[in-house]
């Protein structure tokens, strides 16, 4: 299986060589053709621990990994970055599962794929002959960027920039990057919002070539491969407790902003888990709300900075794979790709809308139903989720409104409400005062949920990462570290 761009106008390339370079030449993303998706036998994968179904997957998406590599490389990836076997748990609240991606070493959901992209990428460079150093730039919305420093922290070979926007992240969002150690890592604000600090990288892509650029943004066929094993691991966890019937139909229900781990379930569908609809849930800036119930994506909208700040973003990188793997056109994914860079805003033909929509299913929530999210589902249930599963909460809940025969459904949860403390101990009627730091450790009074080890002491670490530009200067930045050969 070859991986080719999703706009046309690219060679096709091996999985590796897809890995290591991150973003194919012509701007688009790296993917396989909807002819050669796999498909693997559902029923066999749930039997297995996560370790293995892991393997399987990664092997029938990146052929060139054996599955026993595979599964070499998921184990030195998480064996003690974990606090079990179980990558994922999925747990019952209420009438619903909640799928917890949040027990890696950063307390977010990038943790199951960033921990592994690592050891995927430098395999894949040795695959590929390549004996440069890579250097691995990433924009982040705020977790993405601390579970990228941690997982290529001092891997040989391997430099990493992170971009956030400078007042787009949680005060604890931006501690965990900006205190964040190793001799080959480089962090940096971007003075505007996240999509400003995306287009800007994607831009350093297009302009600077043949200097070992790769990515650790979603747009990397690399990260996106390991998220499609926890929708297995979950259909897994609810047929193994009996929640589910073997077979039956299972909607998901996913926070999201730039597509990436929502693309990852289609992509689990496409390969044969018996999936039923994915819930599209997005914040106040819900220009994918619109986009799958209109077929019109317009970004020429205000800007919010909401209490869900990962999903405050107006360009969504991996839509674009979305619209090439239904449609199989790339001609027309790089036309309406042009479109949106040129006006802003394009629109599907009625006929890939209408098959979008037999998978999909959108709905958005803004700051205060959030909050009443937050704290419903705290006092009646006894589970604290943060502000992005809150948001995906109160989108299930509009969906079950307006779907009554709807199946089965699971609400991933993407990060610790410790990362978003002050909007957490509002919500469940905590005294709010001081830092966020001082709030974490009220909240964990308040609730006698435990804080997460790693979040503990952030306040005192020393921060080692000063540096911020405007967008306009974020290729100067990048030239000065590829010069820098320290």
């Amino acid at each position: 299986m070859k991986y080719i761009s999703t706009r046309g106008a690219s060679p096709a390339v091996s999985s590796a060589r897809a890995v290591v370079d991150g973003l194919a030449p012509d701007g688009g993303l790296y993917t396989m053709s909807p002819s050669d998706m796999p498909k693997l036998d559902w029923r066999r994968l749930i039997s297995m621990d996560y370790y293995s179904i892991a393997a399987e997957i990664i092997s029938a998406l990146l052929p060139d990994f054996s599955r026993d590599e595979a599964r070499d490389l998921t184990g030195r990836a998480y064996n003690g970055k974990f606090p079990s076997a179980d990558i994922a748990p999925t747990v019952p609240v209420g009438d619903k599962a909640v799928l917890e991606l949040f027990h890696g070493p950063t307390s977010a959901f990038k943790d199951v794929a960033l921990c592994l992209l690592p050891y995927l990428m430098k395999s894949a460079a040795e695959k590929c002959g390549d004996t440069g150093t890579i250097t691995i730039l990433t924009a982040t919305s705020g977790d993405t960027g601390k579970a990228a420093l941690e997982g290529f922290r001092d891997v040989p070979g391997i430099k990493i920039a992170v971009f956030y926007p400078r007042d787009g992240v949680s005060a604890v969002q931006k501690a965990q990057m900006v205190t964040q150690e190793g001799r080959n890592v480089h962090v940096c604000a971007v003075d505007g919002n996240f999509d400003d600090a995306q287009s800007g990288v994607k831009r350093i892509f297009g302009s600077i070539r043949g200097r070992g650029l790769s990515s650790a943004n979603s747009i990397n066929i690399g990260r996106l491969v390991p998220q499609v094993v926890y929708y297995f691991s979950a259909y897994a966890s609810l047929v193994k407790s009996g929640r589910l019937l073997p077979g039956a139909p299972l909607d998901f229900c996913v926070p999201t902003g730039n597509f990436g781990d929502i693309l990852a379930g289609y992509i689990a569908g496409e390969m044969g888990l018996p999936l039923g609809r994915l819930v599209c849930a997005s914040n106040e800036n819900n220009v994918l709300t619109d986009f799958l119930r209109t077929g019109t994506y317009d970004r020429r909208r205000h800007f919010c900075r909401t209490l869900s700040p990962s999903m405050d973003i107006l360009i969504s990188s991996n839509l674009e794979r979305l619209l090439f793997l239904m449609s199989g056109d790339s001609a027309l994914v790089a036309s309406l790709m042009r479109q949106l860079a040129d006006e802003g805003r394009y629109t599907v033909p009625s006929s890939l809308l209408e098959k979008i929509q037999r998978r999909f299913w959108a709905g958005c929530c803004d700051d205060e139903g959030t909050k009443a999210t937050v704290a419903r589902v705290w006092h009646s249930l006894s589970y604290l989720c943060d502000t992005h599963t809150a948001v995906a909460w109160n989108v299930a809940e509009q969906y079950e409104k307006a779907v009554p025969d709807h199946n089965p459904i699971v609400v991933l949860s993407t990060a610790s409400p410790y990362k978003f403390p002050a909007a957490v101990l509002s919500a469940v009627g905590g005294v709010c005062g001081g830092d966020e730091f001082e709030m974490m450790s009220a909240l964990e009074k308040t609730t006698g949920v435990p804080m997460p080890a790693n979040l503990r002491g952030l306040r005192e670490r020393p921060c080692l990462h000063n540096d911020c530009v405007e967008p306009s200067q974020m290729s100067a930045y990048v030239l000065d570290l590829l010069e820098d050969e320290s």
